[in-house]
């Protein structure tokens, strides 16, 4: 009985669907370069608005190839399904994370399928890059904090309020940081009119790839000694 009424309550929630695409940063792995360009360009431009200073893409290694990752902007927006306090949501055409909202729980980290969303801090206001007495770094093992090399969703620190950080596709920007500042024009905001331009294309290619297959073709010869194109 409970099972019963468990999936009539399913069958009568109501689903939203979205009217608009979803935009998204697209990386391209053959004109990437490795050369973190992107990487700094990010982090300077979130810095200028006063927002953590973290890069919101991660150049990634795979063999000789390099890209850099971010959010996909889904539209399903698993992240947001999970978070406590609504602190991610659909805003035009991609998703936000309220950083002032944020209570860095880390749970949007977890449920990204792409690991697009990384828990990071600031150092703190009044926070003295050198203190007066000095001490050896030996000295400090006790010393609350990890350690650098620790991962992102198991480091802690002291006095640093953690919140999660993804790709906004610098919403404060007329084009991401990321997009202008590739060198090798690697990286390419993604809207409906890129979509529709990057699956007319792909048509035009079949078909030509289809013609060249139908001229390459040798003729077919029946046992009457009859050829057929």
């Amino acid at each position: 009985m409970a099972r019963i009424l468990l999936i009539r309550a399913i069958i009568t929630i109501p689903c939203v669907t979205r009217k608009v695409m979803n935009h998204f940063i697209f990386a391209d792995p053959v004109k990437c370069i490795g050369c973190y360009t992107c990487m700094a360009a990010c982090s300077l431009a979130h810095e200028q608005q006063g927002l953590l200073s973290r890069p919101r893409l991660e150049v990634m290694r795979h063999g000789n190839g390099t890209a850099p990752v971010s959010c996909r902007h889904c539209e399903d927006m698993p992240c947001a399904k999970v978070c406590p306090i609504n602190a991610i949501t659909a805003t035009g055409h991609s998703v936000h994370i309220n950083e002032s909202n944020c209570i860095g729980c880390k749970l949007c980290g977890l449920a990204c399928p792409f690991g697009a969303i990384t828990p990071a801090a600031d150092r703190p206001a009044g926070h003295p890059e050198v203190y007066e007495h000095y001490v050896p770094e030996e000295e400090l093992a006790d010393a609350p904090g990890s350690n650098y090399s620790m991962p992102h969703f198991l480091a802690w620190n002291v006095g640093r309020r953690t919140v999660a950080v993804k790709c906004d596709q610098c919403y404060f920007r007329a084009r991401p940081a990321c997009v202008e500042a590739c060198p090798t024009m690697a990286l390419r905001l993604v809207d409906e009119q890129t979509l529709a331009e990057l699956q007319n294309s792909k048509r035009v290619a079949a078909l030509e790839l289809e013609k060249h297959d139908d001229k390459a073709a040798p003729a077919a010869t029946t046992m009457s000694g009859v050829q057929h194109a």
